[in-house]
């Protein structure tokens, strides 16, 4: 028995330090700055999407950082008609969209779209006028603050409780805040639809979207939910991200992304 000793030991600490992995505990919060929402609205079952999804890819490696513009891709369902049915589509996402563009008083939806901070954004062909647009709204203050506290809940779980808080009055009305789960460097062979042979990949693929969380007469939003994290879902490349939108306007009050606490 007294021989067994140290591998008992040894066995409390693996089991130690096992618990202290699944019980991680991780916290996010806002800067100063102003940080913009860019959001991308596409589908595996458009042929005019992928050019766009790699230009979006790309944005970080120009030096469009979360710390400056967190973006979103949500892939709309209602191209699953084509012939290929998106696995990272849903129909809460069409809905989205569908709002966004009552509100921007557009007359039609459609892929791929982009919207900087609520508004509708389209790329020149030539000239190419995001970084400007995106330093504009970088420039000013943040007009809330948004704090995040993670804990991994074993391998298929993520809770997150948080705060966002508007502290001008004037903002306060109609303000929303919004929590997102998004994964990165996916790839899918598409053997169906309007993209037929093509290997597509894709970054900041929304997985889950909850809210809107209500903004309060003191100006805060309290966030609470649990993540279920899915097995073939890759736990590096799995970030959280929340935002705080204006539902009358659109705009984005501030935005934040971080890796998820795992």
């Amino acid at each position: 028995m007294i021989r067994n000793g140290p591998w008992l030991v040894a066995a409390f600490m693996m089991a130690l330090a096992a618990t202290s992995t699944h019980a991680a505990n991780c916290t996010a919060e806002s800067s100063g700055q102003r940080v913009a929402l860019l959001e991308l609205y596409t589908s595996e079952g458009c042929n005019s999407c992928p050019p766009t999804d790699r230009w979006v890819s790309e944005l970080p490696r120009r030096g469009f950082t979360p710390d400056r513009v967190l973006t979103l891709a949500f892939h709309v369902d209602y191209w699953n008609y084509l012939g290929w049915t998106d696995p990272f589509s849903r129909a809460q996402f069409s809905e989205r969209q569908r709002v966004a563009s009552l509100r921007n008083r557009a007359r039609v939806v459609y892929t791929p779209q982009l919207l900087l901070n609520g508004r509708d954004y389209r790329r020149g062909a030539v000239f190419d006028d995001f970084g400007e647009r995106l330093g504009a709204l970088n420039r000013d203050p943040a007009r809330a603050r948004i704090s995040l506290q993670m804990q991994a809940d074993g391998p298929a779980g993520l809770g997150v409780n948080g705060t966002a808080t508007v502290a001008d009055a004037a903002a306060r009305g109609g303000a929303q805040a919004y929590l997102a789960l998004y994964e990165n460097n996916l790839s899918n062979d598409v053997p169906a639809g309007e993209n037929r042979g093509k290997r597509l990949r894709h970054d900041f693929v929304v997985r889950e979207l909850v809210g809107p969380f209500a903004v309060d007469p003191d100006g805060v939003a309290r966030i609470r939910h649990r993540f279920s994290v899915e097995p073939r879902w890759k736990s590096g490349d799995l970030h959280v991200a929340a935002f705080v939108q204006s539902e009358r306007s659109g705009d984005v009050l501030q935005a934040l992304a971080s890796p998820a606490c795992r």
